[in-house]
């Protein structure tokens, strides 16, 4: 079960890897198709999350920053 944690309202566009990066704001990067390399991240949002050990980090669907629990031993 993931919780929100911050709003953030990114709108996704085809192409593109949308990840949480280590300062907590919402990144983007080309994704590699068909032999192409992919880009450069970019950020699209500053957010500021400060990441909890034990948690995943992601962008939902609605474009908010969730997090999730890592099922580890």
């Amino acid at each position: 079960m993931a919780q929100k944690v911050e709003k953030a309202g990114v709108k996704r566009q085809d192409g593109f890897l949308y990840f949480i990066d280590k300062q907590g704001d919402v990144s983007r990067a080309k994704m590699a198709r068909g032999g192409k390399k992919g880009g450069r991240p970019e950020k699209v949002a500053k957010v500021g999350v400060k990441k909890e050990k034990g948690f995943l980090y992601f962008l939902d669907k609605q474009g908010d920053v969730s997090r999730a629990k890592m099922a580890r031993r």
